[in-house]
């Protein structure tokens, strides 16, 4: 799924540069400036631009989803212990650290020195694309340790989303807001959760942030944390019921009848209720929500975000642009191979097994695919100057595709291909963490 949504994530990209520097840019340009909203009599006005509109509300879906995994992954995944999550972890560092201290130190203009937090965060969605095109010769360890390090990647934009791009804060607003979020967290610890409160309160609290000055999508990631991971009933109650259900239906009914009986409707329903409990809330929401923010919010964002005008009037600073592609590629690259060396040499980590350290500098190379969260950030940093934003969204483009290009090639010579048919069985029924 990640793989297929790099695909339409490079589709849009490419169709949002093409359309931005056509005959009709300007028409294309002026459709995520058109506002749109609600107004109503009682003195309450929410009107945003289209484009504010897919950044903060319909980015807030994709933040849910990536706090759901993030839990998942604290709770029972690659992140649950410290020794499993010490390598991804040590390489996430790095891969944090580096890019920001290559950008300060290459940065000589104080007007662009707030995209600082633009190269921090790994696109997952193309990064794994481009693993899937090298196939069997990537060892299921080395996807695992790019999804996991990645997870961590995304917790350190978030918090530094919440602490550095978010306006001048009203504290009033915001302990309203955690006062709601605490209601949800009690209600999961009692055992008490359903999704259309969990609903509600998420959009009251998302715009309790919006008017408090933190960025909105952070409450996102906030609501996610209070939905629970435990099942209400476990596999084998289910699986009795579900004998049960089966039974009643086959003994209450004419096979020959059109229509079902009243006592099979009503076993129908009770199939419904008990797979309802059965099912891990966390688990079934990132079900459901993979496929409309793989294949809706992202493309959509994408098409919305990156269409940069490269000719005629547009006034570029290829400075700022040239420092994100070098904070991607280099930094990336640099932090995420020397703390990963750091922390093996330490004692404190061990490489995935079946990796190398020269597999591991491929990833490293790939992790400056920062896409997505990069673009984000970017309209964080410069919101009030559309040369720095295209200059930074350049930037950003050339940079990813100059990592994307690179691990592919780096990981490509690294890894010879797989032919134990064992070994791939073995592999695939591994699993991948789905992100």
């Amino acid at each position: 799924m990640e793989s297929l949504s790099g695909i339409f994530l490079f589709g849009n990209t490419l169709l949002a540069l093409i359309l931005a520097n056509s005959s009709i840019s300007e028409e294309f340009l002026s459709i995520w400036t058109f506002k749109i909203g609600i107004e109503t009599s009682f003195d309450f006005h929410l009107i945003k631009p289209l484009i504010l509109w897919i950044n903060d509300a319909l980015m807030a879906v994709f933040f849910f989803l990536i706090g759901l995994e993030i839990k998942r992954e604290l709770l029972i995944g690659e992140l649950n212990s410290f020794r499993k999550a010490s390598f991804p972890l040590f390489a996430a560092i790095g891969g944090m650290i580096i890019p920001v201290i290559l950008f300060l130190t290459i940065n000589r203009n104080p007007e662009t020195g707030q995209g600082w937090g633009i190269p921090m965060a790994t696109d997952i969605a193309f990064s794994l694309a481009i693993l899937g095109l090298l196939g069997k010769r990537v060892p299921l360890a080395l996807k695992v340790f790019l999804t996991a390090f990645a997870i961590v990647d995304d917790l350190g934009a978030v918090m530094v989303i919440a602490l550095f791009y978010s306006d001048s804060i009203k504290w009033g607003l915001i302990l309203l807001a955690m006062g709601i979020l605490a209601i949800l967290f009690f209600l999961s610890y009692r055992g008490i959760y359903s999704r259309y409160i969990t609903l509600g309160f998420g959009i009251v609290i998302w715009y309790l942030f919006l008017k408090a000055g933190i960025h909105p999508t952070i409450a996102g990631v906030l609501a996610a944390f209070t939905v629970p991971i435990r099942q209400r009933i476990n596999m084998n109650t289910y699986i009795d019921k579900l004998c049960d259900i089966v039974a009643n239906v086959q003994n209450s009914g004419d096979e020959k009848a059109p229509l079902l009986s009243k006592k099979q409707i009503e076993e129908i329903d009770n199939l419904e209720d008990w797979t309802e409990k059965v099912q891990s809330p966390l688990q079934h929401l990132e079900h459901k929500l993979h496929n409309w923010v793989a294949y809706l919010i992202m493309p959509v964002f994408a098409i919305s975000n990156a269409g940069v005008a490269l000719g005629g009037n547009t006034s570029l600073d290829v400075s700022l642009a040239i420092t994100i592609a070098a904070a991607l590629v280099l930094g990336k690259l640099v932090g995420i191979t020397l703390f990963s060396w750091i922390g093996v040499k330490l004692g404190v980590t061990d490489l995935p097994e079946g990796t190398n350290f020269k597999q591991i500098i491929g990833i490293g190379l790939l992790a400056g695919v920062g896409f997505t969260m990069s673009i984000f950030v970017a309209n964080l940093a410069f919101p009030a100057s559309p040369e720095l934003l295209d200059s930074a969204k350049l930037g950003i483009l050339v940079g990813s595709m100059i990592a994307g290009i690179g691990g592919f090639l780096v990981l490509r010579f690294a890894t010879r291909k797989k032919e134990d048919p064992g070994e791939v069985n073995q592999a695939m029924s591994g699993g991948v963490p789905k992100l």
